[in-house]
């Protein structure tokens, strides 16, 4: 009776430890499932000015495109920061004769957003990591703007840390660059003109100068765009490129002056913007009077003009993804 009891006992420990092994492992297991659901969620907002016209929306879509194949993990959103082209459009996507009359433009630009309705999104879907990108040539007003719309979203503090709407919201820089230890500007200035070295080409080939229009700010000074040109003209010396703008220094009388010293003949004159929309059919490449293209032939200049937004150049639209990449980076995330 004794051994048998004992037998018993020992069978009975036996039991005890293999359910508590089992026990123990399942708790791991839903540690590691509970583990592999905190994995952190990424995901990108592209905040352009935006355009009205339907013709200058492939710019903005290669740019998205471009974005979204580098980063294929990664959910990336269109934002438009002009509240007024927003309303065009939404207006338009109520209208289902404008829709079915318009198949090429697509439901996310009908319902396009703004900045902070696209980072609520995201954030409602659980993202943890959201990185807006300026899709902007300088770090002017509007991205002067979306710097107060970060950090501002940033000083969010719950009481318990676990309700935070997000861990951390990133703020790319603009084509040009902007203030910045880690990347500096001149470098992407260098890169900006690297891309535009078939416009280089083309004057040269045609024996011309080649003129660009930016958008320029009446209360912004144009350093970035004076230096760019100045990078143009250092690593292209064969071509005299040359820098106006619609708002602010350098405008056109200043335009003129200049290529009536070098007594240009003929010029290529191209937007210097992500898209080719209202200001460059119209203040550039417009039939009236005061457009760039209107005076400079009263001139007597030839102007070869082309409608090509700069989004459109897959070297730029990759440019826009790495710099998403950088503003990952340099917080420590890995954007798949």
């Amino acid at each position: 009776m004794k051994h048998v009891f004992l037998m018993s006992l020992v069978l009975s420990l036996v039991a005890l430890i293999f359910s508590a092994s089992q026990a123990m492992a399942e708790a791991e297991g839903a540690h590691g499932m509970k583990e592999e659901k905190k994995a952190d969620r990424f995901g990108i907002v592209l905040a352009v000015f935006g355009t009205s016209h339907e013709s200058a929306l492939p710019a903005i879509l290669n740019i998205q495109n471009k974005v979204a194949a580098a980063f294929p993990h990664t959910p990336v959103k269109l934002a438009f920061t002009s509240n007024m082209i927003r309303k065009i459009w939404q207006k338009r996507g109520a209208d289902p004769a404008y829709v079915k009359a318009h198949p090429e433009v697509p439901r996310e630009i009908l319902e396009v957003k703004g900045v902070l309705a696209s980072i609520s999104d995201l954030q409602d879907k659980g993202v943890d990591y959201i990185v807006v990108q300026p899709v902007h040539m300088a770090a002017a007003e509007e991205y002067h703007d979306l710097a107060s719309y970060v950090s501002a979203l940033n000083s969010i503090r719950t009481m318990k840390p676990k309700n935070m709407p997000f861990k951390r919201i990133l703020l790319g820089r603009p084509i040009m660059g902007a203030y910045s230890l880690q990347h500096v500007y001149a470098e992407d200035l260098k890169a900006l003109a690297e891309v535009l070295a078939p416009d280089v080409q083309e004057a040269k080939a045609k024996g011309q100068a080649l003129v660009y229009m930016a958008h320029g700010n009446e209360y912004m000074p144009a350093g970035y765009y004076v230096e760019f040109e100045h990078v143009m003209n250092q690593m292209y010396p064969d071509v005299k490129t040359f820098i106006t703008m619609v708002e602010g220094f350098p405008g056109l009388d200043v335009l003129r002056e200049r290529l009536r010293h070098i007594k240009a003949k003929r010029v290529v004159l191209r937007p210097l913007m992500v898209v080719a929309g209202d200001h460059a059919k119209n203040d550039m490449a417009g039939e009236e009077p005061d457009s760039i293209r209107s005076v400079l032939q009263k001139d007597g200049i030839q102007v070869n003009v082309e409608l090509r937004g700069l989004g459109e150049l897959n070297g730029f639209a990759e440019l826009v993804a790495s710099h998403v990449r950088d503003a990952a980076v340099d917080a420590g995330v890995e954007l798949r």
